[in-house]
């Protein structure tokens, strides 16, 4: 787990809630975990607004969804109750997850790391984690220019020592780096 006590209280996101299915309340969940039936093992989850949430799983991807009031899970028990919690993000806190493998890290963790170039020159730093479905992409913010974004791949980021807080980043030719341009301008 990593010293930064600030990483500890950052959510990290663990599935999102998917539309309705069928007429009882059930739902499609997209689990983020290595496991996806692994999802249900974390107990409670929380949505953005501190709702508490916890699931069961039905079938592949379909389950029951509880919410936590008063202590108790109550049943999302019917279709329209079930499509209001359409796309809800599905959190548990930092703390509450096993320390990463070596040479593993939570995405949370790369957020506040600085982006350097191969040879150590500083690019901004690393100020959001995004995955749409098709990679994630590491956003960083520039003290000169807009926000950088960068694949977060192997060849993007060859290098990432969340120990040291900092990632290496070779940007692919096609992304035009603040630094390069002011280079090229010379």
């Amino acid at each position: 787990m990593p010293d930064n006590p600030i990483l500890l209280g950052v959510p990290i996101l663990l599935g999102v809630i998917g539309r309705a299915h069928g007429v009882r309340g059930l739902v499609r969940v997209t689990s983020h975990t290595a496991d996806p039936a692994a999802l249900t093992g974390y107990g409670p989850l929380s949505d953005p607004a501190g709702r508490r949430f916890t699931l069961r799983w039905m079938g592949e991807g379909i389950a029951e969804i509880f919410e936590v009031t008063n202590g108790e899970p109550v049943k999302v028990a019917d279709r329209t109750a079930a499509e209001r919690l359409t796309n809800m993000k599905l959190f548990i806190e930092r703390d509450r997850l096993p320390p990463p493998e070596p040479d593993e890290y939570y995405l949370a963790d790369l957020i506040g790391l600085t982006a350097e170039t191969g040879d150590g020159t500083p690019l901004g730093i690393v100020s959001a984690v995004h995955d749409y479905g098709a990679g994630a992409s590491l956003e960083i913010a520039c003290d000169h220019a807009g926000p950088l974004i960068i694949p977060f791949t192997a060849a993007c980021v060859p290098a990432v020592d969340v120990a040291a807080g900092r990632l290496t980043v070779t940007p692919p030719d096609e992304i035009d780096v603040p630094e390069t341009r002011t280079e090229q301008a010379a």
